[in-house]
This record gives structure tokens, C-alpha cells and sequence, in this order.
């Protein structure tokens, strides 16, 4: 493998399948983006109480994602450190401590060793072993933002912040509906035979694919907006470390938008208050407003409205989702509904239910999209399949210049074009190259560049 001159076709546009299929890349994936990026592990709402906490991964590795006793969030590797058990065998709960089911060591939900059995007779006590050098060990990083727990196994790991970079203008859309912020149900959890990175990829912007893919949602009437001209007037943003797509809206009005989507007055007035000047214009001089969105490497989320009822009502969703890398053909997807918190009942049982419909683990979206993921991945672990190189340089003329012109008044951090092209997709594989070319560590994870 030369993963150079994979790299210099990925950034030409033209895609060798074996990124999705190969586990040498795989290999290398997981030291060089998975142990070095920022990593989505759980949201602040699934652990409201002290002691309350989830259990998470970061590919291999197993996390307790807890609230300690003190109201303090901990990510705590579940690794027992007498034998290498995991110390928490349960999804989620409530527990003061953590006791290892092998030799029963026990641990605080702070992560400090208060429990050793036969401490004397088999250790020598504290003088050749102390419990304060055998506390649970901390994910290297932490970092919240939004309620959004986030990790990092590289220590040097630059901040969040700067991972991110101008993408949290757009998380806001999702997460930042009003000062209570947002509370999640799930997440639900359902397994692929399909590579990562092509939801990653598929979220971060294509919407050549909507009118097509999901033509059956039109059919049904359970969605207005993926006809063909509606996804052509759209925007694909991208700034910092993600980017997505979003729809063209009907007028130039901050609350007529955001009705037309289905949000009630009272939401509507909480997201005027909580939205900067230059959020607000991306909903009434765009005119456009947010649906999917990826932040590199593999979170994703996802604002839709669909009909929910014979009566035509439209109410909008919002979902946060993880493709977790279980090899290069198999990804466990992981999905939260999430919604503001100060948001009506009504709205609420409603959005649910438009999530469900949409992209819940039997969604419509989601059964269309899988069938596209996991075909794609099967076609790329073909022996003549690596004769092939991919196009995907939609958008771009042969001379490489963009056959359109960004959007010159965009509103938001970043670049934004109008029309079809695979802008989004290309950027988040270059920065996928980025970090598989990246040797050194020590932070230079490519995100930020």
C-alpha cells in the first residue's frame, strides 16, 4: 500500500475504493485520527444526576462517562488497573462506585481507588502498593461544549475550540435553541456492513443524492423538500473542522422561516433571543436553513420536517449521531433524538415521532441510505474494484477551478456554494489525508489546518 499516492488521488477527486474497504488504512485510521481527534462521546442530559453515568467507546478503547459525586463530568477509562478488566460492565445507571467483577477492586465514580481486597495480605498494604497511584485513568483530554461531552486519547490534542473552528456557528441551529440547550433520548444502536467514512461523508454534504435516493419519501408525501430544484438552491457550507448542507427557504423573515418549518412562536422567540446577529441572518437573508452536517471525523447531525400527520402539520427533528468504526466494513451507528428543553409537550412527542419516521434505526431516510452505504462497501472490497478510481469531483472543471462561484454574500464563517458538487465530501477526505500522512502526532491531527 502507498498511502502517499492514495492521499494525492483522494485530493485530486478521484477516490481509490480501497479507503473503504482496506484494513491496513483501517489500521493506520485508528492511531492516526481516531487516537489523536476529538472524539463525541455522550451528552450532558443522559447523566443529569450525581452518579449517573454511560458507558462509551472510542473504537476499542471503553469509557464511563459519569457525573461524579461532586457534579463533576469525568471520562474514566473502564479498564480495572490490577488486570485489565472492565470495571463497569452495565450500559448506564446510577452508581457511587465501580466494583471490578474479577477481583473485586472498587472504585469511586471520581476514579479513586477505595476498595482492595486483602490489601495487606496480598500487596504489602500501601507501602508497596498505594490505592492513590491506581485510580481510574482519565481520558487524556475533556473538553463540553453546548452539553456535548467530547474526548481526545492525545494529551496534546489541540482545544476543541480550534477543532472545530467556525462550525460551531452551525452546531448552534441544533444545539443552541434556547439558554436551557438541548436534552437527548437514546441513543439507538444498529450495525452496518459499511465503511465510516462514507456516512461521514454523505452527511457533510450531498444532496445530489436526495432527490434520488429518497424520491420514495416524495412518493409517500412524507417530506416536501428533496425534490430536485429544492436541493439545488440549497447551500453546502463548510468551516473549521465540518460542514453540511441546508435548504433554500421561502421568504426573507426570521419567524415566517422557521414557522414554514413547523417551530411554534414561543421556540421561535427563544432562538431570536439565543442566536447571534449573524446566526439570524442565515435564516432570514440566506435564506437557508441548516438539515445534515458533519464534524470531522464521524459525528453527524441531522434537522428535518416532515408531515406527521393527515392533516399536513409539519414538525422539524433534530438528530446526533456517531458512525463508530467497528473494522473498515462494519460501523455501529449511534443515534440520539435530541430536542430543546424548554420546547412544548406536544412539540416534543411530535419531533420524536418525525425522527423515528425519518432516521430512526427503521426510518425511511435511514433504510435508503444504508442500502447505498453497504453496497458501496461491498463493491470496494473487489480485487477489480482496485483497478478503479472513483469520481468525485463533482463541482470542479478539469483544470481544477470551481465551476461556480461561492456564495459572495454568505452570512456564515466559512464557504458556501449553490448548486450540486462535492465540495463538502472532498474537504472532509482531505483532512482524512491530512491525518493519515501525519506521522508525528503531538496534536498536528490535521483538524485544525
Amino acid at each position: 500500500m502507498n498511502l502517499e499516492s492514495i492521499v494525492k488521488a483522494v485530493n485530486d477527486g478521484m477516490i481509490p475504493p480501497a479507503i473503504y474497504s482496506d484494513e491496513e488504512i483501517f489500521r493506520l485510521e485508528r492511531e492516526r485520527i481516531f487516537g489523536r481527534s476529538w472524539m463525541y462521546l455522550a451528552h450532558e442530559s443522559e447523566i443529569p444526576e450525581p452518579g449517573d453515568y454511560v458507558v462509551r467507546r472510542i473504537v476499542e478503547d471503553s469509557f464511563i462517562v459519569v457525573r461524579d459525586e461532586h457534579g463533576e463530568v469525568r471520562v474514566l477509562a473502564n479498564v480495572c488497573l490490577h488486570r485489565g478488566m472492565q470495571v463497569c460492565r452495565a450500559e448506564l445507571g446510577n452508581a457511587s462506585h465501580f466494583r471490578c467483577p474479577y477481583h473485586a477492586w472498587t472504585y469511586k465514580n471520581t476514579g479513586e481507588l477505595v476498595g482492595l481486597p486483602f490489601h495487606e495480605d496480598a500487596f504489602g498494604g500501601d507501602a508497596n502498593l498505594s490505592r492513590k497511584e491506581m485510580a481510574l485513568m482519565p481520558a487524556p483530554r475533556l473538553a463540553i461544549h453546548r452539553g456535548l461531552i467530547f474526548a481526545s486519547l492525545d494529551e496534546n490534542a489541540p482545544p476543541l475550540e480550534e477543532h472545530m473552528g467556525g462550525f460551531d456557528y452551525f452546531l448552534d441551529f441544533y444545539v443552541n435553541q434556547s439558554e436551557a440547550g438541548v436534552e437527548v433520548r437514546g441513543p439507538q444502536r444498529w450495525i452496518v456492513d459499511a465503511n465510516w467514512k462514507i456516512g461521514a461523508e454523505n452527511f457533510s454534504g450531498d444532496s445530489y443524492h436526495t432527490p434520488h435516493t429518497h424520491a420514495s419519501v416524495v412518493e409517500i408525501g412524507l417530506f416536501r423538500e428533496p425534490k430536485a430544484n429544492k436541493r439545488k438552491e440549497g447551500a453546502l457550507y463548510f468551516a473549521g473542522g465540518g460542514g453540511g448542507t441546508s435548504y433554500k427557504l421561502p421568504e426573507r423573515d426570521f419567524a415566517a422561516n422557521l414557522a414554514y418549518v413547523g417551530y411554534p412562536p414561543e421556540m421561535i422567540e427563544r432562538m431570536r433571543a439565543r442566536w447571534t446577529t449573524a446566526q439570524r441572518a442565515l435564516i432570514s437573508d440566506g435564506p437557508f436553513m441548516v438539515s445534515a452536517a458533519t464534524l470531522v471525523p464521524n459525528l453527524s447531525l441531522v434537522h428535518n420536517w416532515p408531515v406527521v400527520n393527515a392533516e399536513g402539520q409539519v414538525v422539524p427533528f433534530i438528530s446526533i449521531r456517531l458512525w463508530q468504526p467497528i473494522s473498515a466494513t462494519r460501523t455501529e451507528v449511534i443515534s440520539w433524538f435530541a430536542v430543546d428543553k424548554l420546547a412544548p409537550a406536544w412539540f416534543k412527542e411530535l419531533s420524536y415521532k418525525s425522527y423515528l419516521m425519518c432516521f430512526g434505526s427503521s426510518g425511511m431516510f435511514e433504510q435508503d441510505d444504508v442500502e447505498n452505504f453497504t453496497s458501496l462497501t461491498a463493491v470496494a472490497k473487489g480485487q477489480f474494484a482496485q483497478r478503479i478510481l472513483l469520481n468525485g469531483r463533482m463541482g470542479l472543471a478539469r483544470d481544477g477551478s470551481f465551476l461556480h462561484e461561492p456564495i459572495a454574500d454568505w452570512p456564515g464563517p466559512g464557504r458556501a456554494f449553490t448548486g450540486y458538487g462535492e465540495y463538502n465530501q472532498r474537504e472532509v477526505l482531505r483532512r482524512w489525508g491530512e491525518w493519515m500522512l501525519d506521522t508525528g502526532g503531538s496534536g498536528s491531527n490535521g483538524s485544525a489546518r
